[in-house]
């Protein structure tokens, strides 16, 4: 790696939903009816448990990885995800950096190998540096 290449401090994950018992109860309703999609959520989850591959790609990540539903982002993270929701962002500095947007994690077709692929190529491509 060459040295140009920024440290992320941290990964942000953003749910296009809220947090809390009625917000996850009115996604589950929004996604019965077809209503409501959020594809970082079919990554990290199976139902209402988290993913076991989804634990073990965080297990050999050095970077902290954040989830975040839209009613829990701190105004910069609300501020960068506003309209591109779910999304992963990166936090380098004082800068928030997206890295996925909704039609690449919706291109992860779940499958937490290729989030973890496009989430290194999109870095990378950033000049930014995973750890």
């Amino acid at each position: 790696m060459s040295n140009d290449h920024r440290p992320v401090e941290l990964l942000i994950g953003v749910y296009n939903a809220d947090g809390g018992i009625a917000g996850e109860l009115r996604y589950v309703a929004r996604k019965a009816v077809g209503r409501g999609h959020c594809a970082l959520c079919d990554i990290t989850h199976r139902g209402f448990t988290q993913r076991a591959e989804w634990s073990e790609a965080c297990g050999r990540m050095a970077t902290p990885f954040e989830l975040l539903h839209l009613n829990e982002r701190p105004d910069d993270v609300r501020r960068a995800s506003d309209g591109t929701v779910p999304c992963v962002l990166a936090r380098v500095g004082n800068e928030l950096v997206t890295l996925l947007g909704p039609q690449d994690l919706d291109a992860c077709g779940a499958n937490v190998a290729e989030f973890e692929r496009r989430l290194h190529d999109a870095a990378l491509a950033r000049g930014l540096l995973l750890a």
